[in-house]
């Protein structure tokens, strides 16, 4: 039987089918939530050596653009094929790379890890001086007996927090240490398939650019070829601005830390450096936590940190922030917040850290959309324009 298309209840009957059964599959998907989420874990993992090795090719990406563009002015270089001097500035950017891992590897991780089992074993011994430290001042200080008791009771809350956190810690750490023991396999394949991407990177963007100018017209594949650019420029930008950012914080703090003679100074000084990276809350986030670890240490090193934090902040978001990121975000404190939030709420630390790049691409997209129909209208595209109207 021949169906006619255009007939009205033949369309009907069709959009209901594929409503009803797009109903069915949801609800499907909703009950078995768990299971579907599982299912879908386990077909993600199948490509996270690819998804490492993206990772893994756009950062090194940068070393390899520096010395393509430092190399390149040797005269020895110039003489070469293209391939074989692409080669060696790839070769150059692994071994920068590996050497940076190493230095982690090699000397920094085993003092963090000594730092975390110190901290977790004194832990107690903390409490139990800070206890006697508020029974104390409530005793000498005359304190209504509603306020004593529930400081006491807070205390006490805080006291068995802390107590099981400790007793947790190093098995978190180890635990932690074990997953990424299990990763290093894709770990390892993701550095081999990030070699194979740099190593015939003109080949990819090539081919991505052609299914792009045969899957749509040239109008709409320009502007997608464009947005991807902005994308990069803004990523690279961003990403290369705060690292460089958080490195010379992370360094003048250990400078300053370590003058001082500041405990645990280098486990704080990774706090900071590392947290430094997120926008806005980074170094509260860091912050808070190292003054805790500090103060019961020392409640008077604990002020002096406060202090020091204080003052490199200033220094980071007044002189050395503005001179490396200079304009790259181009929008107001309030949509970094908002941009932090969201991306915070829908992909945990990643989207804390790269969720004001992406919602400055998102704005900036939106913006040029908006202005492109003020302008076919003869409206202004100033928004000062509209101030009163």
């Amino acid at each position: 039987m021949k169906i006619n298309w255009n007939q009205k209840y033949t369309t009907i009957a069709i959009y209901s089918y594929i409503v009803i059964i797009s109903s069915i599959v949801f609800y499907l998907i909703v009950s078995g939530l768990d299971k579907f989420t599982d299912a879908l874990q386990g077909y993600i993992s199948i490509l996270y050596p690819f998804i490492y090795g993206f990772i893994i090719a756009y950062l090194v990406n940068f070393l390899l653009v520096f010395f393509i563009k430092h190399l390149i002015k040797i005269p020895v270089m110039k003489k070469m094929k293209k391939s074989k001097f692409h080669k060696i500035a790839l070769l150059f950017a692994y071994i920068v790379s590996g050497f940076f891992v190493y230095l982690f590897i090699a000397f920094i991780l085993p003092q963090l890890v000594a730092s975390i089992k110190g901290l977790a074993n004194k832990l107690p011994d903390y409490i139990v001086s800070t206890n006697d430290y508020i029974k104390n001042l409530s005793n000498n200080v005359d304190l209504p007996k509603e306020v004593d008791s529930f400081i006491n009771e807070r205390w006490d809350e805080l006291a068995v927090f802390i107590n099981n956190f400790a007793g947790e810690l190093i098995p978190k750490v180890f635990s932690i240490l074990r997953s990424t023991a299990l990763s290093v396999w894709n770990v390892i394949l993701g550095i081999i398939i990030s070699i194979y991407m740099l190593a015939e990177k003109d080949q990819f963007i090539s081919l991505a650019k052609k299914i792009n100018f045969a899957l749509f017209n040239k109008k709409i594949a320009d502007k997608i070829i464009q947005i991807i650019r902005k994308a990069h420029k803004l990523f690279s930008g961003f990403l290369i601005g705060k690292i460089l950012d958080s490195l010379i914080v992370g360094l003048i703090a250990f400078i300053v830390l370590s003058i001082v003679n500041m405990p645990y100074t280098l486990l704080i000084t990774f706090i900071i450096t590392i947290t430094n990276i997120i926008p806005f809350f980074g170094p509260f986030i860091g912050a808070i936590p190292s003054g805790i670890i500090i103060f019961f240490e020392s409640p008077v090193m604990a002020l002096w940190f406060a202090l020091i934090i204080l003052l490199l902040q200033q220094l980071d978001g007044n002189y050395i922030g503005p001179k490396i990121l200079g304009d790259t975000l181009g929008i107001s404190s309030f949509w970094i917040l908002f941009a932090i939030l969201v991306g915070g709420k829908f992909f945990g630390i990643t989207g804390l850290i790269i969720g004001v790049p992406l919602f400055v691409l998102v704005y900036s997209i939106v913006k040029e959309i908006i202005e492109a129909k003020l302008k076919a209208k003869g409206l202004p595209i100033d928004t000062k324009d509209y101030l009163g109207k």
